[in-house]
């Protein structure tokens, strides 16, 4: 159903390194998370549950395709508005990506 599910330790709790940026739309997010995803060597993951769903671009202020061809984005287009993404599907996913982006080498960068 989702392209980044993926076999994590989520259930073996494993921790992963984690710079986390939260506020209200419009704030200025994306362009932080960008700017040090670039310095540090980090990937966005997206705590948007508005970008989760394929068509929601209006009012949600989702990176442009641009901007995510700067600096790799997660969970962002992985649903249909007809399905519902919840809290332990996010998390489970969220895990998976974060654990995907440790492996690499590289930083988890939570936007939301």
């Amino acid at each position: 159903m989702f392209p980044e599910d993926s076999a994590s330790d989520a259930s073996k709790g494993e921790r992963f390194p984690l710079l986390v940026i939260v506020g209200p739309t419009a704030v200025g997010k994306t362009a932080l998370s960008l700017y040090l995803a670039e310095r540090l060597g980090g990937e966005v993951v997206s705590a948007d549950s508005r970008l989760f769903y394929r068509g929601m671009d209006i009012g949600t202020a989702k990176p442009t395709l641009d901007e995510r061809a700067r600096v790799p984005h997660h969970l962002i287009d992985i649903a249909d508005p007809d399905e519902t993404v919840g809290l332990a599907q996010f998390k489970e996913l969220a895990h998976g990506t974060i654990a995907g982006i440790h492996a690499r080498g590289r930083l988890s960068l939570l936007v939301g």
